[in-house]
């Protein structure tokens, strides 16, 4: 049951996945919501790109290949709330980082210690003392409570484990959760992460792989829910398109957004956006946001009618001329048969040439991998780089807090927290902000401005 708070009028600024979590979440909790992004359509850097007419039998592009697992119980509880029916519209498997050639790990159905110990006997391409060493290893880390020291990165946490294991199983892994290198990445960002997905319950490890475009799976049905009324207490929201925020201004213990005054701000947009808008507001927080460094993450599409993979995941070699780390073959995703994402995390290195030639080289990996494969001429569909895909999850990373000011909050996967940038991780701060501002005291907007 909702509590009885006074109503405020809530300025949501961007409709990424935060902002939209942000957002469902201030209307529930009956609060007037007024949500505005830049763009013409909400989705954020998790969208389905603006395509007029696709062409028959080709799938409408996403701005980039997303995983979810079973442990995003924020993000799923979110969709449920909206109705969206996502035992159809998500492939659903256990977690498997399996190659081409059929090596790798593949984790059991059932709980998650048993089914970790033996998916990891029963892994193929390694030796008994490659195994017999992480298992070990994990065995470390659970006594250790999944923590370390926070300079420690990924590789020094690792530096122990077989070659094999490192380059099968770790730096995949740190790449696909982190988007960072491995040799950069957070030791302990990582093991929360893996303490979270693989020991923290039955079915926490599973992959869950779109069947849809990104807008189909939250975007577009929270865009739906926030302009209807669906309870007494609810207020549709009103949402702005194409439109820039210029500034905030603490006005008499509100606030003034542009020349529009609200009670309350829950600043969703990107970390460089939201310390441009808070530079004079709260300088040290806006400096902290605005010195998070990046990694980007390039998909390409490629084509082959005669290609199927063996899964809907398959791990790829990676190497200085092979540089995509998973491939999604598209059609057993019931989305567009004979097409695949090949996708490349933490991708500076590979993007120093441009998107163009990365691209090449990834159909060149593509081809080598599978042998006779994507030799069409048009194999290759569609390439796409978000440069600033995810902040570079470095160890001792300072981020910016949540709490801005009074009644001036900010969201998404850049805020201080546990995870990683992640779809979980905006879908969180999304609600966290939003319970923020519904426990502002209701005598915060009858004092004086503290600034």
């Amino acid at each position: 049951m909702v509590a009885a708070v006074p109503a405020r009028r809530v300025a949501v600024i961007g409709a990424g996945w935060a902002g939209l979590a942000a957002a469902l979440e201030c209307q529930r909790l009956g609060h007037a919501v007024v949500l505005s992004d830049m763009a013409p359509q909400p989705g954020g850097r998790a969208r389905a790109l603006a395509k007029a007419a696709p062409a028959a039998g080709e799938p409408v592009w996403d701005n980039g290949q997303h995983i979810l697992i079973g442990a995003y119980s924020a993000t799923l509880g979110l969709l449920q709330q909206l109705g969206v029916p996502t035992a159809d519209l998500m492939w659903r498997g256990p977690l498997a980082l399996r190659y081409a050639d059929g090596h790798g790990l593949s984790l059991p159905a059932g709980a998650a210690i048993p089914a970790l110990v033996r998916g990891v006997w029963a892994a193929t391409g390694w030796d008994w003392r490659d195994k017999l060493a992480l298992l070990r290893c994990v065995a470390v880390w659970a006594a250790r409570g999944f923590d370390c020291a926070a300079t420690q990165t990924v590789a020094e946490l690792c530096a122990a484990l077989p070659q094999a294991v490192r380059h099968d199983l770790i730096e995949p892994l740190c790449v696909a959760a982190l988007n960072t290198p491995a040799a950069q990445a957070s030791g302990r960002v990582f093991l929360r992460v893996l303490h979270d997905a693989v020991l923290s319950g039955r079915g926490g490890a599973d992959l869950l792989l779109p069947r849809v475009p990104l807008s189909d799976l939250l975007p577009l049905p929270a865009q739906r829910w926030l302009t209807q009324p669906v309870a007494e207490h609810h207020r549709p929201a009103e949402l702005r398109w194409r439109c820039r925020i210029a500034s905030i201004e603490p006005a008499c213990g509100r606030w003034q957004v542009d020349a529009e005054i609200v009670d309350a701000v829950i600043l969703a947009t990107s970390a460089s956006q939201a310390a441009r808008l808070c530079a004079s507001i709260a300088p040290a927080w806006s400096r902290t946001a605005a010195a998070l460094q990046y990694q980007p993450i390039l998909t390409v599409y490629l084509r082959d009618p005669e290609l199927r993979l063996p899964q809907p995941m398959t791990a790829l070699r990676t190497g200085p001329e092979a540089p995509a780390q998973f491939v999604f073959d598209l059609g057993q995703l019931q989305r567009a048969e004979g097409h695949f994402a090949f996708v490349v995390s933490g991708a500076a290195g590979c993007l120093a040439g441009g998107v163009r030639a990365a691209a090449q080289q990834v159909l060149a990996q593509a081809r080598q991998a599978f042998a006779g494969a994507f030799a069409l001429p048009d194999a290759m569909r569609h390439a796409s780089a978000e440069r600033r895909a995810t902040f570079a999850c470095t160890p001792g990373l300072h981020r910016p807090e949540q709490q801005i000011a009074a009644g001036l909050v900010a969201a998404g996967d850049y805020v201080a927290g546990p995870y990683p940038a992640t779809l979980e991780g905006a879908v969180r701060s999304g609600l966290a902000a939003a319970q923020a501002i519904h426990r502002l005291a209701p005598a915060a907007a009858c004092k004086n401005s503290p600034y």
